[in-house]
């Protein structure tokens, strides 16, 4: 039998205590572990940190804190500039969405393509080996040797569970991949924290935003001026640029003088306008999706699944009509509200995570 001390893990350390946590765990389990933490905050934005993101100037703070960390658990750490593939990869597709009118996911794409694709190569690329890559996500893999193939299921701690952000994820990648806290409570993880000696990282304030460097209008080109229209297309005032809304958002219409709250509905880019009406006219009963991606084969997926159309939704039950391998439309049993072009769509099983695709109108 294979010992653990021959098993090199890499965990991607972001300072933060779950990253932290699932390196003491796999190192307490025998394992040989090193901490890698990506740099992506090129500084060419505002400088001014204005809440706790992955994003921004609190970047460096975050690397300080997780050679911190290493240092305490007793193991190598590596920093990794992806400074040039973030930008490339990340912030051009997150600017073109919004310009383009849609409500993007950056988390979801720097998943795919950062933390489990570029970190993982670049590392081994500079001569860091390792078996296996982990992080702190809040999602559980599991391996079916009859199928051969592995699956992904939600965490155990269902407020915490981050398997929406995990869809994309393909079955080269998941076969490398540990999640250590997929079967725990994120309040059992600041315990084990606390107990022993990382109570600093069990009381940091988490970072749940992609943007730490203000609002998500700081990363994007200056929007112009537009109008605010209903569906017959009568002004009913004006908006500083699209990419400062999504629909179902209330908030910044500033539009006075009617019988009810309005929401934006949809964001028409072409003519660079905001249709806006009452909450009632923003609910979907269907969706197209587009650029499907599977973690198990659609011939596995039943016709009827649970959908989430946002991270943090309640799932709502829903039919699918395949047009191809890569584009459904998916029909709601209750309209959802506030359903935006862009955004993931995530499938599930109970807590089988089946896959997921973008919602393209």
């Amino acid at each position: 039998m294979i010992s653990n001390k021959k098993i090199k893990v890499a965990v991607g350390m972001s300072g933060g205590v779950d990253s932290t946590m699932a390196a003491f765990i796999l190192k307490k389990q025998g394992f040989d572990v090193i901490g890698l933490t990506m740099v992506t905050w090129d500084g060419k934005h505002s400088g001014k940190k204005t809440q706790a993101g992955c994003y921004g100037p609190g970047q460096a703070a975050n690397v300080k804190d997780a050679k911190k960390a290493a240092a305490m658990l007793g193991i190598p750490h590596r920093v990794i500039n992806l400074k040039k593939e973030f930008r490339k990869e990340i912030l051009s597709y997150f600017r073109k969405e919004y310009a383009s009118g849609r409500t993007p996911n950056p988390c979801v794409i720097c998943n795919r393509k950062i933390k489990f694709g570029q970190l993982i190569g670049k590392a081994l690329k500079s001569g860091i080996l390792f078996d296996y890559f982990a992080t702190g996500h809040y999602a559980r893999i599991y391996f079916d040797k009859k199928k051969n193939i592995y699956f992904v299921k939600k965490g155990a701690d269902k407020s915490k569970d981050q398997s929406y952000f995990l869809y994309r994820l393909k079955q080269s990648q998941l076969k490398r991949v540990i999640f250590p806290l997929g079967g725990k409570m994120k309040k059992d993880v600041r315990k084990l924290a606390e107990k022993n000696g990382f109570g600093y990282f069990a009381r940091k304030k988490e970072s749940q935003n992609f943007a730490g460097c203000g609002s998500y209008a700081e990363l994007l080109p200056k929007g112009k001026e537009g109008n605010i229209v209903d569906f017959e297309g009568k002004i009913l005032g004006k908006h500083k640029g699209i990419a400062n809304y999504t629909p179902g958002q209330r908030r910044n219409l500033n539009l006075g003088g009617l019988k009810e709250p309005y929401y934006v509905l949809e964001i028409d880019a072409a003519n660079n306008s905001i249709i806006a009406g009452p909450r009632k006219l923003a609910f979907s009963s269907k969706v197209t999706v587009k650029n499907l991606n599977w973690v198990i084969s659609p011939r596995s997926v039943k016709n009827s699944v649970k959908a989430a159309i946002r991270y943090g939704g309640k799932p709502a039950n829903a039919r699918f009509i395949f047009k191809n391998k890569n584009r459904a439309v998916l029909k709601f049993k209750k309209p959802q509200f506030a359903v935006a072009p862009g955004q993931s769509i995530v499938f599930y099983e109970k807590d089988l995570l089946l896959g997921g695709g973008i919602i393209s109108k």
